[in-house]
């Protein structure tokens, strides 16, 4: 039985009613929404999307759920950052190349199919992280046979999904499936082409089944509208980005002459693709938080929860599999763990039940494979230059900086989320301290990763996205040292 909602207290409800409050908390979901996909390119799909997620949802808890108990707060925060990753598996570089590739500049029929399979990606990609927020925020209890249930019923749907509008895949010969957004024989009957396998019916599937099964069975009315916001926003925000890439392609004479001529040669074009998308999708995910805010939960379902060794065999199961597939020489493990639902299975899973591990999904979980891929390229292949210590030296200086630091500050965010679960009634002061250490920890690895683009020195391609990340950052940061306490009034505790 759904948990009854009960207003907040009328102090804290006329502070998130105010108009000026909700333009401050669309304004700083955008730009960490826009600071998170940006840095979100240089990491990957599934981690990197991950990390994005949890910026936008920390900022959202903070701004529209501090009254939550720190730890319902982490599990809604935890649940929308893991299902952030599900939209990672979909293929779109060669979606984005029918928008811009040079021999298709001029075919406005390209140009359209390939905005609409953004529109379609875009919109499964962030349809699944409102559907899961929503389902944090929204006061229903997930119970830990559901969340298994859902995601293996998901990952076989995403199966069927694939064989049904995702086939036949036979480049060989040159059978694609009928609904097919990357590059194929139809714009380029003579070029010489390698297709990707899409899989975007499977997630647009799996999607529409979750959606259903929360609806219907759970009657979670947070989720299922929020899906439906989050399905808008990406699928606004994945073409509205291209769009500038897609006109510079198109028109460079546009970007030629006044402020254009000294800055478009330092534009990383795809970069503010990514960085539009991140801006729309979280403004629009919160607009419709706002609107919705009065389904937000006020009561909380206790749970047990798993003993800690339990807990922390499944910290260990995960983490070993994330680390070999990433990294290591296993391309089984890899075939199986890549894919986001089944990235997700595990952590769905221990997160709710589990008392330890939403702490530990936003911080540690989250900060691996983004401190492993900065000392990966900057201290491995490609190193930073610290010429007075020599090559072992520098090796282990950045293992310290960029491994070592970001790990032990997630290690202990962590361990300061879970003493706060017992101490404080509300998680205001948790989300504050996380996303101030989130924001600086993951702008610091993409400044490395940007080779230190500061803006009085020479402007590279990195400058005018690494500009607006500071922007961003600056922005968290105020949000994350001036949010007035939650305190709206107990938190009545719920037996349903």
């Amino acid at each position: 039985m759904p948990p009854k909602h009960v207003p907040q207290a009328l102090g804290h409800r006329a502070f998130l009613e105010a108009p000026s409050q909700a333009f401050v908390t669309v304004l700083v979901t955008a730009l960490a929404g826009g600071m998170g996909w940006g840095i979100r390119g240089q990491y990957g799909h599934e981690t990197g999307a991950m990390m994005a997620g949890l910026l936008v949802a920390l900022v959202l808890a903070l701004r529209l759920a501090p009254h939550l108990p720190p730890l319902a707060s982490a599990r809604a925060v935890a649940l929308a950052t893991v299902a952030m990753g599900f939209g990672g598996t979909e293929t779109y570089g060669q979606t984005i190349g029918l928008t811009q590739d040079a021999p298709l500049i001029g075919n406005v029929a390209a140009l359209g199919w390939g905005m609409l399979g953004l529109a379609i990606k875009g919109g499964i990609w962030i349809g699944f992280f409102g559907l899961f927020l929503g389902m944090g925020l929204g006061g229903i209890r997930y119970r830990v046979r559901e969340m298994l249930f859902l995601m293996l019923a998901l990952i076989a749907v995403q199966r069927v999904g694939v064989g049904w509008i995702n086939e036949p895949f036979d480049p060989a010969h040159r059978i694609l499936p009928r609904i097919y957004f990357s590059d194929d024989w139809r714009w380029e009957p003579d070029s010489v082409l390698k297709p990707r396998r899409e899989v975007w019916g499977g997630l647009l599937l799996a999607l529409a089944v979750a959606g259903a099964w929360c609806g219907v069975y759970r009657r979670d009315i947070l989720a299922v509208r929020m899906m439906f916001w989050g399905f808008f926003g990406g699928a606004l925000g994945f073409p509205l980005g291209q769009s500038l890439q897609a006109a510079h392609a198109w028109h460079p004479e546009w970007f030629q002459g006044g402020l254009w001529t000294r800055l478009a040669p330092h534009m990383n074009w795809w970069n503010w693709m990514e960085t539009t998308f991140g801006c729309t999708m979280a403004t629009v995910v919160a607009v419709g938080l706002i609107r919705n805010r009065k389904l937000i939960a006020h009561t909380v379902d206790p749970e047990k929860g798993w003993a800690p060794p339990v807990e922390f065999a499944m910290l260990t199961l995960h983490l070993g599999l994330l680390v070999a597939s990433e990294w290591g020489p296993f391309p089984r493990i890899q075939a199986i763990y890549d894919p986001g639902l089944h990235l997700g299975l595990i952590p769905l899973v221990a997160v709710v039940l589990g008392r330890r591990w939403p702490a530990w999904l936003i911080t540690v979980v989250t900060v691996v494979p983004i401190a492993g891929k900065t000392f990966l390229i900057r201290g491995i292949e490609n190193p930073v230059t610290i010429g007075w210590v020599g090559t072992v030296g520098t090796f282990w200086i950045l293992g310290v900086l960029l491994l070592g630091l970001p790990l032990v500050w997630a290690s202990l965010s962590a361990a300061w989320w879970i003493a706060d679960q017992d101490r404080e009634p509300d998680s205001g002061r948790s989300l504050r301290r996380t996303l101030l250490g989130s924001a600086w920890v993951y702008f610091a690895l993409n400044f490395v990763f940007f080779d230190f683009p500061w803006p009085w020195q020479p402007w590279t391609a990195r400058t005018p996205n690494a500009l607006f990340f500071m922007l961003a950052l600056f922005a968290l940061t105020a949000l994350a040292l001036t949010s007035p306490p939650a305190r709206p009034g107990r938190v009545r505790v719920s037996s349903q």
